[in-house]
């Protein structure tokens, strides 16, 4: 059997897969973030430890006699985030997570520093990113900065705990910005634009083949041979990817997650930044992919029911019996809680409810967010195809893909065919785990078949003409969002002229 890890930002999950590709248990851990000051997003890395081994626990009890037969692990994880580690192996502050936007200055230095960002990292420089964190970090906590032995990203920092082992893969290191992604190779010149080299990152290896081998004492207390093999692995939508059988070019699949993304496959490098479209290595070797990615997705959902106290699976069960009518009355939202990269790599993009009355309820306020995702991601599909990249059908992944209502309502904005598929929730961890499979010796043609369909959403014709009508209304509410940025920006400027 294989072990997948996925470390997500909200949920740690885990999965086993038999050697048939069946789905034998998983177990999942909550994971909390700290936003200590606006734009930022934190976690502690040794949380994530906690989470895995109390996930492991009980996993291991569950499937009693059965979980010594693990043969492999894999790993997945939340992409960009900054670990860094003393020479002593010490975390010297909290991770920087990927949603976090404090280093847009920093962006700008890079990228007017280096003239071949674009072209090597394949990527603009975004504050999502590994590397600016590094320079704002070199910026604002020098202390900090001069005791970084090392730099790992969440999913390597898993590693590094149950291995002793630093060791990254081409999919995750593609997201740092410091990634030769033509080459799958570290870039010494945008290493050196950030004042590190090689000695301050880990080792790369192809998602699929072995990195690490269990550490005796780890292996000792979860109850699994010591030296079982760990993958190289990917980053989570790399490793979603490999779950739901997307591995040759054209292969598709939107991720409805804590954030939204829609991903493809090419057989070749195709970088085009100019639009915030992101391009990374797969995690199979002589694989790419082009990326489109809206920071908050699902999150947005999940905040509101927070903020109205509403139970969400109740709350979309009521979202489901509006009409189109009531639908067509909902207010607009725009779902930048977190900021946005595609297409607008915009960090101080806020949220927004626009067209709220006194007949405005709980569930329209539920449609609004799911509509808001869904305007985002057509966003992203619109500069996708701009890149090259021609999509006519997707799988749907994620937490949000339990939503009948949401995934009939992309396929409505987007105009194209959506398949969700049995297990599409875990897709990562499964993903992960099919990677530990193949670093063992399996066949890419045994391991990454496509999962069985769940359900099959065709595009009605009618909705996406009403939809497209407020499609047009959500891309100028973001556009007056940034004339009044505009406006309130010169008046500060005119107050300190007076003073």
């Amino acid at each position: 059997m294989y072990l997948g890890v996925d470390l997500g930002t909200s949920l740690l999950k885990l999965v086993v897969l038999d050697d048939a590709g069946e789905l034998i248990a998983q177990e999942s851990e909550a994971l909390n973030t700290m936003r200590p000051q606006p734009r930022w997003s934190e976690q502690h890395p040794h949380d994530w430890w906690v989470a895995t081994d109390n996930a492991i626990t009980r996993l291991r009890k569950n499937m009693g006699r059965r979980w010594s037969s693990i043969h492999a692990i894999g790993l997945s994880g939340q992409m960009h985030g900054a670990v860094l580690l003393s020479k002593q192996d010490q975390v010297l502050r909290p991770a920087i997570l990927w949603n976090d936007t404090r280093s847009d200055a920093e962006c700008r230095q890079l990228t007017a520093k280096v003239s071949d960002l674009h072209s090597v990292a394949g990527n603009m420089a975004m504050p999502g990113f590994t590397a600016p964190k590094l320079l704002w970090i070199a910026r604002h906590e020098p202390e900090i900065f001069r005791q970084t032995a090392c730099v790992l990203l969440p999913k390597d920092y898993l590693r590094l705990c149950i291995s002793g082992e630093k060791v990254s893969d081409m999919s995750d290191a593609a997201g740092t910005l410091w990634l030769d992604v033509a080459r799958r190779d570290w870039s010494d010149m945008l290493l050196e634009a950030c004042h590190l080299d090689r000695s301050k990152v880990p080792r790369l290896v192809e998602g699929n083949a072995p990195a690490a081998q269990l550490r005796h004492e780890v292996a000792i207390r979860w109850g699994l041979s010591p030296g079982t093999l760990i993958a190289g692995g990917g980053g989570d939508n790399a490793a979603s990817a490999i779950g739901v059988g997307a591995v040759e070019r054209g292969d598709t699949l939107i991720s409805l997650g804590t954030s939204g993304v829609i991903f493809a496959v090419n057989d070749r490098f195709r970088p085009n930044p100019y639009s915030a479209v992101h391009t990374f290595c797969h995690a199979l070797p002589d694989r790419w992919h082009q990326m489109s990615v809206m920071l908050t997705a699902a999150s947005a959902l999940r905040w509101l029911c927070i903020q109205i106290k509403e139970d969400e699976t109740a709350l979309l069960s009521r979202v489901e019996k509006l009409t189109m009518a009531q639908r067509a009355s909902a207010p607009l939202f725009l779902p930048y809680l977190s900021g946005e990269r595609t297409p607008h790599n915009d960090p101080l993009a806020t949220g927004q409810f626009c067209g709220i009355t006194h007949a405005t309820d709980a569930p329209l306020l539920a449609y609004s967010v799911l509509e808001g995702v869904a305007f985002g991601l057509a966003d992203g599909l619109l500069v996708m195809q701009e890149a090259g990249s021609h999509l006519c059908q997707a799988s749907l992944l994620g937490g949000g893909a339990r939503s009948h209502t949401w995934a009939q309502l992309i396929a409505d904005t987007l105009n194209i065919i959506i398949t969700t598929h049995h297990g599409g929730e875990v897709g990562a961890a499964k993903g992960a785990a099919r990677l530990a499979w193949l670093a063992t010796g399996g066949t890419l043609r045994d391991v990454c078949h496509k999962p069985t369909i769940k359900q099959v959403f065709t595009p009605d014709i009618h909705a996406w003409a009403q939809l497209q009508n407020r499609l047009k209304q959500y891309r100028l509410l973001y556009k007056q969002q940034i004339e009044l940025r505009t406006l309130c920006l010169s008046d500060v400027d005119l107050q300190a002229v007076g003073k």
